[in-house]
């Protein structure tokens, strides 16, 4: 396998100090989530009889639950999301039919059991305020209309009727008319029949212990504190320490409640706005303590309490931009907080604006932030006693949670809650009065809130509480803690055990005896395992008893789930289990044995909490009960969970609300249970297993994989060499309808470009070992540059969203799309020998149209003999120098707008009888000698031109070579006058010094120039006679291109092709000699050389002429020039329009000052060989509709080697049109029209109308048989201006044999064709033409030559390239091709260079989800390495060229595995 290649610039890498300890083992531990996808949908419409209280509150209650209620859901639950198979026609018409509350039997629908608990949830559960709940004696008589207003029944059925239907959809929602069949062709992963499946029975209901009953068991927490703060008010509540670990502060219960009370004095009486109190009862408050000060905290938050407010504890916001930042600013919106509580140092380090005040960070309402140190806090009155009451079902506090998906929710805990949870904990951890605790853990949320705030009052414990930043400097402080207080009682994570064992060589003297609980936060945690045995290992020398390390499992929603008794409150002996990690990944328990890879250790979290009823349930769709050997979802039924997510009914009701069923469907239960996103299982000993956690499930095809699991294995290969303080992030992202796993991990400052890719090739394998899974994509940032989550682990959905808007800036990526995605449609079998007639027959039996179609009859079109008698341009421009001397042919412009030089009718005439001497006499040239013209775009071209169709030489156009850039614009000069066998070179003086000049010969053998003539002052001598060709057939000029795959090929042109030519642009454009045309086309080949050379003599026409190149000085210069002269008709190429639309697209405001007016324009074409690009044509038409142009001016023309001109606009006629085609038909050569804006459409606009005399048809590219309308095809041509032939196809001869001479192999065999080697269709449009005919239009699709053929189906490298562009901002160009048979892309990063390795995932994702193909090579190149020509078309096989013979110099290589 290659390894990618980079520039040495890409790694810049940031110097960290020398050790700092691993900052987690995991991605960040502290985040929570919202449900997945298939739980968000409620169902507000369900197909029941009693529906209508409930439904009532649903939907009165759901215009705050925004992304809740989608009513899109299915009876029963499951979200249309999720069933892609469901149509929307379905959902349509079961919605209006419960709408309409029509009783239906749908009995595929699982059983409903929401709605039978309505009068119990009354009861059981506080509801959230905006909900209400229909009184009693209406239920039956209520009805709805539409929008949950109840009417009385009596109100006529009439109009309920008609309320009914108008509540029905009219038309099929949108989603009809696209219905997405990628089940049809995306590969449908079949079930492995030999999966394992669970084969338990269902489990029951698991009931704790119950809560004893304390006699003198305070009636709320606030009572405690009451109690305490009077009977004790000396007795230590919390002491804080500094970061040398001194103890700085210890808070006595006394403090606490004195302190508490003055706060809430001041909260209620001080705070004012406009003389009204700013606070009522129940308002939210913020809380923004650093995790250094426990002690303002913990005053604020009883505080809160005591004045019946709200504390929402939030982190301290350090600069605009921290991740999930502006997410917490949404959650502090939808409480409604207007104030914010901090400490004085706090204050003073927040951001300011400069006013002084707090700056409003991004997202967030604006706030009044007070500061609650001493000084600003009023003595409480004489008279002003705070209400403590008993709990109730108000809401006491809102901790915070980010979901997955990175949003962020509050959870409210009600005062019943909070002392019920307190209750629970004391007693299955056996707190007693005095006893001391260390805490490690974030005191603001989670266990570090539940036993180092609340518990720990209830107790009258002493909490010692150990800064993060304390930690970070010394890993062993919480060991000394202990020891030194003699704690009973420590809380910590994994990770602080991680941490310590790496500080603990150097302590030999502490001690562990003390404590009799060890509490592990997150237990739950599949690495949990190995940290407690391994602390054990080292600390059981040092006093630590087995028995004292007590796993526990939370979550934000249910609080303590359960947790590990020591075996003196009676705990059954400690559990492991050994699991086989693929029956996991189906959701299934096996026992394995450890010394297999590939399984999973966990130990038991312990027993359900007392007083709480726990089960197992389905993760997805309706909460059935698991088997006993099955993993699902845990559910608490319990007094202390939490209640609900502020202000999100609809989730709420999903989470909060459970209702556990049997297989049979009949309800567990008649109490709501609460979901609490861990996955496990009921093991022996009713201990509870946590195998995993739903914020970390990743389903690949239909395999579930825990995030936890894989950063577990990815740490397990050597990461501390490797991987910086272990931060390692894992999620997954969805590319191509399935999950694919991401892992990105900080690299050490270190390491070496070597050593990360076997670290990640070592990843892969590992992973792909012990969990059967492929990594997608493998990302190395450098050191701390992930988004830290607040203490310190990774913020996973922050760098999700970064990896997804290419922000991540790796420095290292490993793209494994060949091994992960499994699901691309099957390759397409071509039909082996369906014959041209099958084809005809099949079409004529579909009623489908042969695909051809032409312009109008020129025979019947001329008016005169005139127009039929002259044949030759030599003759032509004779009759006109006798006729008419004077008449200005030709002006050229130069880059100031000023006439550089004229042409009138007589001038060139005598320029070119001068031209054809000097070839007789200077050049001895014989009649039949080809000449190569070398001149920079102006009249001198166009004189030499005549003068060697005057002295019967024929003509060659060369591009003269650039002198800043000879090296490859000299080789295609000498290879044009090679190749075309030119016997002499004409050109000017400076150019004819360029060609002979030392820097020229350093390029090319200067020495094999044939004869190079100046024609800068020639003799004016009288030509003795005009050269006449003996027969129209006989050869005019030969026409050079080089073709966009790299081919230089040359066309052979007839005196009678050429004539013919001018004849139908004459029709089509309407030329007189009245006429003016502006013309910014270079006039070396194809039409830019015939509108440029050969019409203006042809028809007498007057053209301006604009060197492209001027523009490079003078933007503007084309387009004041058609306004100056007030052009009707104007030619450019696609480089001017790009250069007009980038260049001029702030200046329109001053163009119009200078008078710029376009509205004259009546056709403004684009000349061009390719499939129109209507992007850059509606830009350019919008952007200069303020100057006046008309939107139906802008169009395109067509041609090709075989035929330079065949479609162009014209003055008269419909305006072009555009149809949307389905862009995976188009694959299979089928054209399939579709509406605009649906899935997978292709805009496509017809080229201009086809000339006058030209006939096309629609050819089979391998049978050469006619086809259809329906079908994409080889565009054939005939018509009296094809070329004749090629002079010479430089490179492949044989294979271009039949371009001009191609027969239909079946139909009218007769007709001569010539192939164009372009792809398209014809199809027959409502417009009618000037001759009163339906109109033909021909829509160009792309080369032939170009086209790459992968999986069987055909693409054109434009499609890829826009999909590419379109995916990141830095990306300004791209080119696409072949090497052996993967897919090659080119991308131009316009940007930094760290952005490039941002761009690898992104391309790949945005090719395989528009084209379900597999980038190869993404290769990464400064802006302007693609080679364009002079068309602007890309030069792809050069880029080829250029890429396989390394010469690109790119930023970076990957290549995908």
């Amino acid at each position: 396998m290659p390894m990618p290649s980079k520039r040495r610039s890409v790694l810049v890498h940031s110097s960290v100090e020398t050790y700092t300890p691993p900052d987690t083992s995991s991605a960040s531990e502290d985040e929570g989530s919202l449900r997945r996808q298939g739980r968000i949908t409620s169902t507000p419409f369900q197909s029941h009889s009693n529906v209508e209280p409930w439904l009532n509150r649903v939907i009165q209650g759901s215009s705050t639950s925004s992304s809740a209620s989608s009513t899109s859901s299915h009876p029963g639950g499951k979200p249309a999301a999720a069933s892609n198979t469901a149509t929307a026609t379905t959902a349509a018409t079961v919605l209006a039919d419960l709408m309409a509350h029509t009783q239906l039997d749908n009995h595929s629908a699982p059983p409903d059991v929401t709605t039978g608990l309505v009068e119990h949830l009354h009861h059981e559960r506080p509801q959230v305020a905006s909900v209400r709940g229909v009184p009693r004696g209406y239920s039956s008589s209520i009805l709805e209309t539409a929008d949950g207003v109840p009417v009385n029944s009596r109100v006529s059925s009439k109009i309920q009727q008609l309320l009914n239907t108008l509540k029905r959809p009219k038309r099929p929602p949108l989603k009809e008319f696209f219905v997405d069949d990628f089940e049809e062709l995306l590969e449908v992963q079949r079930p492995d029949p030999n999966q394992p499946k669970p084969e338990g029975n269902q489990m029951n209901v698991l009931k704790g212990e119950p809560l004893g009953v304390v006699t003198n068991w305070p009636p709320s927490l606030l009572a405690a504190l009451q109690r305490w703060g009077t009977t004790q008010p000396k007795a230590p509540c919390l002491t804080a320490l500094d970061t040398t670990g001194k103890a700085i502060y210890t808070l006595t219960y006394g403090k606490l409640w004195s302190r508490s009370l003055k706060l809430a004095y001041t909260l209620l009486n001080k705070l004012t706005t406009k003389n009204e109190p700013l606070l009522k009862p129940g308002d939210r408050v913020a809380l923004v303590f650093p995790n250094s000060d426990p002690v303002m905290f913990m005053v604020a938050f009883y505080g809160c309490l005591l004045a019946e407010v709200i504390p929402v504890p939030i982190e301290v916001p350090l600069t605009r931009k921290d991740a999930g930042s502006q997410q917490i600013g949404f959650l502090l919106g939808s409480c409604g907080v207007t104030l914010a509580l901090t400490t004085d140092a706090c204050q003073k380090g927040l951001p300011k604006a400069q006013t002084g005040e707090v700056v409003t960070f991004k997202g967030w309402p604006r706030l009044i932030w007070f500061v609650i140190d001493g000084k600003h806090l009023a003595k409480p009155a004489k008279d002003w006693h705070p209400q403590v009451r008993d709990a109730s079902a108000e809401i006491a506090y809102i901790e915070y949670k980010t979901s997955k998906e990175g949003s962020t929710v509050g959870i409210t805990v009600s005062h019943a809650s909070m002392l019920a949870h307190c209750h629970a904990l004391t007693q299955a951890c056996g707190y007693s009065e005095a006893e001391t605790l260390t805490n490690v853990l974030d005191f603001k949320r989670d266990a570090g809130l539940w036993h180092g705030v609340l518990t720990s009052v209830m107790n009258r414990m002493h909490v010692i509480s150990i800064p993060y930043a304390l930690m970070k400097v010394n890993p062993l402080s919480w060991i000394q803690k202990v020891c030194s207080y003699k704690a009973r009682v420590a809380l910590v994570k994994s990770r602080d055990m991680h941490w310590s064992l790496l500080a603990q060589r150097d302590q030999r003297d502490v001690s562990l005896s003390s404590l009799r609980m060890l509490i592990v936060a997150d237990g739950a945690n599949p690495w949990s395992i190995s940290s407690c045995d391994a602390f054990l290992n080292v600390f059981q020398s040092r006093g630590l008893r087995p028995e004292v390390i007590c796993p526990c499992a939370s979550s934000s929603e249910a609080l303590t789930v359960a947790i590990r008794r020591p075996p003196e409150l009676g705990g059954p002996p400690p559990g492991k289990a050994v699991l086989s990690m693929n029956c996991l990944s189906f959701g299934v328990i096996r026992v394995d044995t450890e010394e297999k890879l590939s399984v999973l250790t966990v130990q038991d979290v312990g027993q359900i909490m007392p007083g709480a009823n726990v089960c197992v349930v389905k993760v997805d769709g309706t909460p059935y009960l698991c088997k006993a050997d099955e993993v699902g979802e845990i559910c608490v039924n319990s007094g202390a969970t939490g209640t609900a997510y502020f202000g999100l009914l609809g989730i709420t009701r999903n989470v909060f609300e459970a209702i556990p069923v049997t297989a049979a469907g009949v309800p567990v239960s008649d109490q709501p249970f609460t979901r609490t996103g861990l996955l496990g299982f009921v093991g022996p000993d009713y201990l509870v297993f946590v195998v995993g956690k739903l914020d970390g499930l990743m389903t690949v095809s239909g395999r579930r994989h825990n995030a936890d699991d894989v950063v577990a294995t990815a740490l397990a290969v050597e990461p501390m060499k490797f991987v910086y303080r272990g931060r390692i992030a894992v999620f997954s992202v969805t590319v191509l309808h399935d999950d694919r796993i991401v892992l990105v991990a900080e690299q050490r400052p270190d390491a070496s470009e070597e050593d990360s890719f076997q670290w990640m090739s070592r990843v892969l394998q590992a992973i792909d070992s012990i969990h059967q899974v492929g990594v997608y994509c493998l990302a190395l940032v450098p050191a701390n540059t992930l988004p830290k989550a607040p203490l310190g682990g990774i913020h996973i959905s922050e760098t999700k969203q970064r990896f997804l808007e290419g922000a991540l800036h790796p420095c290292n990526v490993l793209m494994c799309p060949h091994t992960c995605v499994t699901n691309l449609p099957k390759p397409r079998q071509k039909q082996p020998d369906v014959g041209p007639a099958s084809m005809i027959v099949g079409n004529l039996v579909a009623g489908k149209r042969i695909a051809q179609a032409s312009g109008r009859d020129v025979t019947q079109l001329e008016d005169n003999d005139q127009a039929r008698k002259f044949l030759y341009l030599a003759d032509v421009l004779q009759w006109r120098a006798q006729t008419t001397p004077d008449h200005p042919l030709f002006l050229l412009l130069n880059s100031k707008g000023t006439v550089a030089s004229t042409a009138s009718c007589i001038q060139l005439h005598k320029r070119a009888e001068r031209v054809a001497v000097a070839l007789m006499e200077k050049g001895r040239l014989n009649v039949g000698d080809h000449v190569a013209l070398v001149y920079p775009p102006g009249v001198d071209l166009i004189a030499t031109f005549y003068g060697c169709l005057y002295a019967g030489c024929i003509p060659i156009t060369v591009r003269p070579p650039h002198p800043q850039n000879l090296a490859t614009t000299l080789p295609t000069v000498k290879m044009i006058v090679e190749v075309s066998k030119s016997a002499c070179i004409l050109t000017t003086q400076a150019i004819m010094k360029l060609l002979k000049s030392k820097e020229a010969a350093t390029a090319v053998d200067i020495k094999t120039w044939p004869t190079i003539l100046d024609t800068d002052d020639m003799p004016k001598k009288k030509l003795a006679s005009i050269f006449r060709p003996t027969s129209p057939d006989m050869l005019a000029y030969l026409d050079f291109s080089v073709s966009t795959t790299g081919i230089l090929a040359g066309v052979k042109m007839s005196h009678a092709a050429t004539s013919a030519l001018c004849r139908s642009i004459k029709l089509q454009c309407e030329l007189y000699p009245s006429r003016q045309i502006a013309i910014c086309l270079d006039p070396y080949c194809g039409l830019g050389f015939a509108l440029w050379c050969l019409c203006s003599v042809y028809s007498g026409h007057q053209s301006i002429l604009v060197p492209p190149l001027e523009l490079e000085s003078n933007v503007s210069l084309w387009l004041s020039a058609v306004s100056q002269y007030k052009v009707r008709v104007t030619f450019c190429s696609y480089s001017v329009m790009e250069m007009c639309t980038k260049g001029l697209g702030t200046q329109t405001d001053v163009l119009r000052m200078k008078g710029v007016n376009l509205s004259c324009v009546r056709t403004c074409m684009v000349v061009a060989e390719e499939r129109p690009r209507i992007a850059l044509t509606q830009s350019f038409s919008k952007l200069f509709k303020d100057l006046g142009l008309s939107a139906r001016a802008v169009s395109t023309t067509f041609g090709c080697r075989v035929n330079v001109a065949v479609c162009l606009q014209g003055t008269a006629g419909p305006d072009p049109t555009t149809v949307y085609v389905d862009m995976r038909a188009l694959r299979h050569d089928r054209v399939r029209l579709v509406e605009r804006g649906s899935p997978h459409s292709l805009p496509l606009m017809e080229s201009g109308k086809i000339l006058p005399g030209v006939k096309v048809i629609i050819a089979h590219t391998e049978t050469k048989g006619p086809l259809g309308d329906s079908h994409l095809g080889e565009i054939w041509v005939s018509s009296p201006h094809n070329a004749t032939g090629y002079y010479t196809v430089y490179g492949e001869e044989a294979l271009h044999a039949d371009h001009f001479t191609a027969r239909l192999s079946f139909g009218d065999t007769q007709t001569v064709w010539a192939r164009t080697g372009y792809l398209g269709f014809l199809r027959r449009t409502e417009l009618t033409d000037a001759s009163g005919e339906r109109h033909d239009a021909l829509y160009v699709v792309g080369s032939l030559d170009e086209t790459l053929e992968l999986r069987g189906m055909r693409y054109h490298p434009i499609d890829i390239e826009t999909s590419v562009i379109r995916a990141h901002k830095s990306i300004a160009e791209c080119a696409v091709f072949t090497w052996t048979n993967l897919l090659v892309v080119v991308v131009e990063l316009e940007g930094s260079e760290q952005e490039a390795l941002d761009l690898v995932a992104l391309v790949t994702n945005v090719v395989l989800e528009e084209h379900y193909l597999i980038v190869g090579v993404v290769v990464i190149v400064d802006p302007g390495v693609i080679p364009i020509n002079s068309r602007g078309e890309k030069q792809r096989m050069h880029l080829r060229d250029g890429f396989l013979a390394d010469q690109l110099d790119p930023i970076y290589v990957a290549y995908n595995m």
